[in-house]
């Protein structure tokens, strides 16, 4: 793997495969999203988007300890309307741009995975977590309501368990996580990064042209009507035979059954 692009908060590498890892560092042991850390990933995120050979991201913390322990308090105890205002807005352009990167993004996800930081798993398109991790919501008990990407939860979890992490802010363990739906996969710590590698190695392996109309065809349907959906998709189905994967991939796959 080599590290090609180097922020104070941000670290990029690319392998030969185009799989991209996103790491945040210098931002504590719960690497912490604090403004400086923010505006760093965002520019990191956006010089990854702007390149055709990525075909997965990775999102890792640095360490075990956890993917990303929240928002910083230390900061926001001096926010005021407007200052609040501008804070969340950075926060919620940087999980828009993970939500609508080109290309599918997985969330590495160890220990704690807290407030902001789990918008921002929220907004991946996977999340693997670890067995030692635990997620929550907690900003209602330091007097501020979950917001941007908290609302994605009802969709993912269902209203009633997304009721009950943002109205208690109670934690929850990685086993509770995954039968409600939060995290698509658990694994032993010391199995976190070779399952990580393996699901993003399945996914670089696709038609990068293809998997990028997916992650797109994707976030439609997320805003569009049912007909509207199913009709639109229609003409990218067509498209796609226009780059060529179709007829690689599937010839391909004609020649291993002989």
């Amino acid at each position: 793997m080599t590290q090609d692009i180097t922020f104070k908060h941000a670290g990029i590498a690319v392998d030969s495969r185009g799989i991209a890892t996103l790491t945040i560092r210098d931002a504590g042991s719960l690497n912490i999203l604090g403004t400086p850390v923010i505006d760093d990933l965002r520019a990191a995120v956006a010089a990854l988007a702007a390149r055709d050979d990525i075909r997965v991201l990775v999102v890792a913390g640095a360490g075990e300890k956890g993917f990303i322990g929240g928002a910083d308090i230390k900061e926001m105890v001096q926010l005021q309307r407007t200052s609040g205002e501008a804070f969340i807005s950075g926060l919620r352009a940087l999980c828009d741009a993970l939500r609508l990167f080109p290309a599918p993004v997985i969330a590495r996800m160890p220990g704690w995975c807290l407030g902001g930081g789990l918008e921002l798993a929220l907004a991946c398109d996977v999340r693997i977590a670890a067995d030692n991790g635990h997620f929550g919501m907690p900003e209602v008990r330091v007097g501020i309501p979950s917001v941007i990407h908290a609302a994605l939860l009802p969709r993912l979890v269902g209203q009633s368990h997304a009721n009950w992490m943002l109205l208690t802010g109670e934690v929850i363990d990685a086993a509770e996580a995954l039968s409600w739906g939060l995290v698509n996969r658990v694994v032993p710590l010391g199995e976190l990064d070779a399952e990580v590698g393996r699901v993003a190695g399945i996914l670089a392996e696709c038609g990068p042209v293809a998997m990028r109309q997916q992650k797109r065809l994707l976030r439609e349907w997320e805003d569009e009507p049912l007909e509207t959906s199913i009709g639109n998709s229609v003409a990218e189905f067509g498209s796609a035979f226009e780059t060529g994967e179709p007829q690689h991939h599937m010839q391909t796959f004609l020649n291993r059954k002989r």
